[in-house]
């Protein structure tokens, strides 16, 4: 018998936004240069949530807030490193994603991209993603996938903080 998700996906289902926002913190602990978390999920699923928690966890005390009009917000690190938030809602498709110089972020920081799968084509194919789904006023599900060995290794450092497992 087979499970049913794979060797390179974890579900954690969140009772609320501040539990949502603790998972982020546990991931954002370990967000380094050249890191890409994608963010699937309906508008409400809880995507500014757990960047919130991603942004804390990873060091940065800035204000967290979807950058759905500048498209991008930097957040700072006490030791100068830098935490992109995309969100691509607004973006046409890939394309104008590729003017955005992607890469060049990725190289100087992490980066975390809500509504990834409107520019998943230019995206590189590693990376951890995150499907987020709205299960009533309190709760959210989240699966994470691993694509690439590092972002397994990720995933499975990720679990033990989540699950001591």
């Amino acid at each position: 018998m087979s499970p049913i998700l794979g060797q390179n996906a974890l579900e954690i289902f969140s009772r609320s936004a501040e539990q949502t926002r603790r998972i982020g913190m546990r991931l954002g602990g370990l967000l380094k240069t050249g890191t890409l978390i994608c963010l699937r999920g309906d508008l409400g699923a809880g995507k500014t949530t757990l960047t919130q928690g991603l942004v804390a966890g990873w060091g940065s005390s800035d204000q967290v807030s979807s950058p759905t009009f500048v498209l991008v917000n930097a957040y700072r690190h006490p030791e100068g490193k830098k935490l992109y938030h995309l969100d691509a809602y607004r973006l046409s498709g890939p394309m104008e994603a590729f003017d955005l110089d992607l890469d060049t972020m990725l190289e100087s920081g992490a980066m975390i991209v809500e509504w990834a799968d409107r520019i998943q084509e230019a995206l590189p194919d590693e990376h951890l993603w995150v499907d987020m789904t709205w299960v009533d006023e309190t709760r959210r599900e989240m699966r994470f996938s691993a694509s690439g060995k590092a972002y397994q290794s990720l995933l499975d450092t990720f679990q033990e903080r989540v699950y001591g497992v």
